[in-house]
């Protein structure tokens, strides 16, 4: 399926005069986000991210499906990018492989760690530097960009005018009063454009449902000094690689205690050298060291910071948890795991925390402490944006179903109609008419799947395959015919993977097997595919009956 929607048709040509919104990514799902913005025959695109995969073996990410602009890529005038984490950045190199002059607009910062993915993929782009408060024309779109506090610093909010109407994206955002970096959710730029006129507000819905008001991050520097005061010998400290302001809190309090920090993980070295380089991150005199040089370190001068905050299997934390890592982590080292969990991972970091304790560290994390915040707006936060923003139109962007609908509602309590408030998914597109939002038809949004080198090879019917290998097991079967007569020569040899059972047990199938054979003979059926298909189902239903088990089935017809 390639769209939720199968109800809506293709939409129509956008009427003159109005501006079309379709996402392609980030509504129904956390992660994954791209809105393309159309008006008078050009597009606009805000963010261009990656999925992380749940339950897709051998999947390394998941982009959004390009094949809507595929055909119009000369219309793009530019990628707008709010921020620097993967959600919103990653799939750009993929987009730009297609078209590598697309213009890139962003922050200093945001800029700066596409350009180093970028550099990976052998892409030189082209950019354009903004700041908060800056306005730039990209082709018929007049684009502000407003700041905004997130869990990543330079996050920017972009309010886009075109002749058809004002649209205000908020990107992800937060309201934290007293930032780490001192830069706030710019809510007086907000008031003003609401003033002018906002026809459509695209706002964050990660944390819709979460009453009140997201915890300010300097709150967590005490639960940081405990640790530290508490720590007996080393402490490893795992977060996301982008989370500068997280990194920061680290640093200062291994200043204060006299530890020396050493990074750890390609990512995580590489975003905070960037950071540090353009000044996001102040790193105290003689505290940053190599991680070759910690042999010479007693361990209780020790700060490890490194990745694998999600119990990602390759990530340095959850290889120490698996004894697979350089880092011996044992009796007396604490672990500090500065992140929250993203929905799926659970399981993951569940395994990985228990490893580690298993191994004698002590884990302190967001279950037990106040270690991390997040980094999007509650509904209290979002109440005061619709009171200061006064839209006309809403549309919740960034977040699975449920939280689009906290959002809606919320919109609804501050006075937006209900009527003008869409809720849309990936790939449902909404046109802004007259100064009236309304979903005008769906185009094709399916997931597109990196797996290894390839790009948009792996399908849905190939995952199955590798579920069905990965829970059921397999089956091979193995016959000989005599190609002059059309009889048995040899076998059935019957093969396993992946079952607890005892070959023996499928003796009991090859009397059925052979007279399953036997009688497709006789009705004169001679094709080897004909053949598989009758081998699959005596063992397919021998199988399912005898041992409860869907395996995989792969019959194998030689003619001697």
């Amino acid at each position: 399926m390639s769209h939720p929607h199968p109800e809506l048709g293709p939409p129509p040509p956008l009427p003159e005069g109005g501006v079309r919104v379709v996402p392609l990514g980030g509504l129904g799902e956390v992660g994954r986000n791209m809105t393309v913005l159309e008006y008078a025959g050009k597009l606009l695109i805000v963010d261009c991210g990656v999925l992380f995969p749940e339950d897709h073996p051998g999947v390394d990410l998941i982009l959004p499906d390009f094949e809507y602009i595929q055909d119009r890529l000369d219309d793009i005038q530019a990628i707008v990018l709010t921020h620097g984490h993967e959600d919103h950045i990653g799939a750009v190199p993929y987009l730009l492989r297609l078209k590598p002059d697309i213009p890139l607009i962003g922050s200093t910062l945001t800029l700066a760690l596409i350009e180093a993915k970028l550099k990976e993929h052998r892409i030189t782009p082209y950019t354009l530097g903004v700041k908060e408060g800056q306005r730039e024309q990209v082709g018929d779109f007049d684009c502000e960009f407003v700041a905004v506090n997130h869990s990543i610093p330079d996050a920017l909010a972009v309010c886009v005018r075109t002749p058809g109407g004002t649209l205000l994206i908020t990107g992800d955002f937060k309201m934290d009063q007293l930032p780490l970096d001192g830069r706030i959710t710019d809510l007086r730029s907000f008031a003003r454009i609401g003033e002018e006129g906002v026809d459509l507000f695209l706002t964050d819905s990660t944390n819709a449902e979460v009453p009140g008001f997201t915890t300010p991050e300097r709150d967590i520097t005490p639960a940081i000094e405990r640790v530290f005061q508490q720590a007996q010998r080393r402490i490893i400290v795992a977060c996301f690689s982008s989370h500068v302001h997280r990194v920061q809190q680290v640093m200062d309090a291994a200043y204060k205690h006299h530890r020396k920090v050493a990074l750890v993980g390609r990512s995580m070295v590489r975003n905070m050298t960037i950071a540090r380089d353009l000044g996001y991150l102040a790193v105290p005199d003689g505290v940053l060291v190599d991680v070759k040089k910690l042999d010479d370190l007693a361990d209780d001068k020790i700060v490890l910071v490194c990745t694998g905050s999600q119990g990602e299997p390759m990530a340095a934390l959850s290889r120490m948890a698996n004894r697979d890592h350089r880092i011996d982590v044992g009796d007396g080292d604490t672990i500090l795991m500065a992140s929250s969990l993203i929905p799926g991972n659970e399981n993951a970091v569940y395994r990985v925390i228990n490893g580690l304790m298993r191994l004698g560290a002590k884990v302190v994390h967001k279950g037990n402490a106040l270690v991390h915040v997040s980094g999007h707006a509650s509904a209290g936060e979002l109440l005061y944006c619709y009171n200061i923003v006064r839209p006309k139109n809403v549309m919740p962007i960034h977040g699975e179903w449920r939280h689009l609908v906290a959002n809606a509602d919320l919109a609804v309590q501050t006075g937006v109609a209900r009527e003008r408030v869409v809720l849309a998914e990936d790939g449902v597109v909404v046109d802004l008419v007259d100064g009236k939002a309304s979903i005008a038809g769906a185009v094709p949004c399916g997931y597109v799947y990196v797996d290894g080198s390839l790009v948009g090879t792996t399908d849905e019917t190939m995952l199955k395959d590798r579920r069905i290998l990965r829970d059921e097991g397999f089956v091979t079967i193995i016959v000989v015919r005599d190609a002059a007569t059309g009889k048995l020569a040899a076998g059935p040899e019957i093969q396993t993977r992946g079952f607890a059972e005892d070959e023996a047990v499928f003796d009991a199938v090859r009397p059925k097997l052979e007279a399953a054979l036997d009688e497709a003979r006789e009705k004169g059926i001679t094709d080897s595919y004909q053949l598989q298909q009758v081998i699959r189902r005596a063992v397919g239903g021998f199988v399912g009956g005898k041992l409860r088990r869907r395996p995989m089935i792969i019959p194998i017809v030689i003619d001697a």
